[in-house]
């Protein structure tokens, strides 16, 4: 008996490809999204770039090469330089990713010390910038910069960048609420000095329990401030090997000075964003009398904060001790050329030819008062011009003044890391000092050596377990 089959009708699902059984149909748009998109970037023309490949991460920088690159360009055609500006993050890992690795990055590279450093671990000859220790000294251009301002690009003896600036940091206040109080600052040397002569700008006004006036800016949970001052009063971060080093007995007791201003009964300062709209307002609204202010901060008022005009004035920094220094320092720039550079030469060339250009110092003065590290540009008029921003002072000369008196700042790859360190202890000592009720500087001198060096034994611990760091 022969039995009868008839089909049964198809349903739409059988009806699918493999294809599309295998994908669902969002994964399928994905997918054709994916492949359109590719052929339109395989088929699109890439930018051509012609000429020495020079990266920087920084605007104001990239804005005042702008013209005297196109200077270059147009008399040396042959010689072109190709200026790319990269964002901070993407130049780090993009440079450091080429030196471990060998593929290109820039032949001239204008970086900040804060992540030069990075690229000094390991062997020297392992070093991804050209040494140009012997260069610098042969072609007379060492004697040229101010000599600290080299300290940061330079690891064992060798100097790897040119530096760009000298960032001296001074103390800027608001001149206009100090002298209508009658105040006079050439009474003012120490830090002590500082904060007794401004008391009065403490007073409550208001009625409100509080002060209507902090006398500084400044925060614990800030390091740069915190290595700023520590530096000014001598402090050893790291030792002559690279080694941490800053949990002894100077750095003690300035923590627990420095604990003192931020919280107890004689608190005097308050924490104040670097750059937001709500710290410019502060700011403006005097909620603060004086800032540590290096050299650029002062053009970062001038472009984000112009209602402070005429307010302002600048001063020497407090000194720790009578007869001490009255000047800090603040991170850099420096040019490296790339030692795998096919044109060294051409690299160097540019590099001399940007940083020692008088009118590269004068717009980078004019648009961000940064004052540049060539000693023979120091007598330059365009320092010497009052700047009504400032209450008329010669800003440019107030900061060249003080330049060669700066202190060396370290060049140690884990520079951040002991700087994040010190803030941590500092973070601390404030809250033991809050949870003991104690605000007495000796009495908080032991708990911040504790604190210091146990940051230190981590620091050293993390560092220990990366195998170049011995070397």
């Amino acid at each position: 008996m022969t039995s009868s089959h008839t089909p049964s009708a198809q349903s739409p699902t059988s009806k699918k490809t493999g294809l599309a059984r295998a994908l669902p149909s969002g994964r399928i748009l994905i997918l054709f999204i994916a492949i359109v998109t590719s052929v339109i970037v395989a088929l699109t023309p890439s930018e051509k770039r012609e000429g020495l490949p020079f990266w920087t991460m920084r605007i104001r920088h990239y804005e005042a090469y702008e013209p005297k690159v196109a200077e270059w360009n147009a008399r040396h055609p042959e010689k072109r330089v190709d200026m790319q500006l990269l964002h901070q993050s993407a130049f780090e890992r993009r440079m450091l990713s080429g030196f471990l690795s060998g593929t290109p990055v820039a032949d001239l590279l204008e970086v900040s010390s804060i992540v030069s450093p990075k690229a000094f671990l390991g062997p020297l000859d392992q070093v991804g910038f050209l040494d140009l220790t012997d260069r610098l000294h042969a072609e007379g251009v060492y004697d040229q910069f101010n000599e600290a301002s080299f300290a940061p690009y330079t690891s064992r003896g060798r100097i790897f960048g040119l530096p760009h600036d000298v960032h001296p940091v001074l103390l800027a206040y608001r001149a206009d609420l100090v002298e209508a109080a009658g105040i006079d600052v050439s009474q003012i040397e120490t830090w002590d000095d500082y904060f007794r002569v401004m008391a009065p700008l403490m007073a409550d006004h208001d009625g409100d329990g509080r002060p209507d006036r902090y006398l500084l800016e400044f925060s614990e949970i800030r390091p740069t401030e915190i290595i700023i001052l520590m530096l000014q009063n001598g402090g050893e971060i790291f030792d002559a090997d690279d080694r941490p080093a800053f949990a002894n007995a100077r750095n003690a007791r300035l923590l627990a000075t420095l604990i003192t201003w931020v919280t107890g009964p004689n608190r005097r300062c308050l924490e104040v964003p670097p750059s937001s709209a709500s710290g410019h307002r502060q700011r403006l609204d005097g909620a603060v009398i004086g800032t540590i202010a290096p050299d650029w901060m002062l053009g970062h008022w001038k472009i984000e904060n112009p209602g402070l005009s005429g307010k302002l004035k600048v001063m020497p920094l407090p000194a720790w001790e009578r007869g001490g220094r009255r000047v800090s320092v603040a991170q850099g720039c420096m040019m490296g050329i790339s030692k795998t550079s096919t044109q060294i030469d051409l690299a160097w060339e540019l590099a001399l030819y940007l940083y020692t250009s008088a009118e590269v110092a004068e717009e980078l003065f004019a648009t961000n008062c940064i004052i540049s590290p060539v000693k023979a540009l120091w007598d330059a008029p365009f320092y010497d011009q009052p700047d009504p921003f400032f209450g008329g002072q010669k800003i440019g000369r107030l900061y060249i003044d003080y330049a060669p008196q700066i202190p060396i700042r370290t060049a140690s790859p884990y520079t951040t890391s002991a700087e994040q360190a010190i803030s941590t202890a500092a973070m601390a000592l404030r809250a033991y000092a809050d949870r003991n009720e104690n605000y007495d500087i000796d009495a908080l001198v032991p708990e911040a050596q504790r604190l210091l060096e146990k940051a230190q034994s981590e620091l050293i611990l993390f560092m220990s377990r990366n195998t170049l760091w011995e070397e």
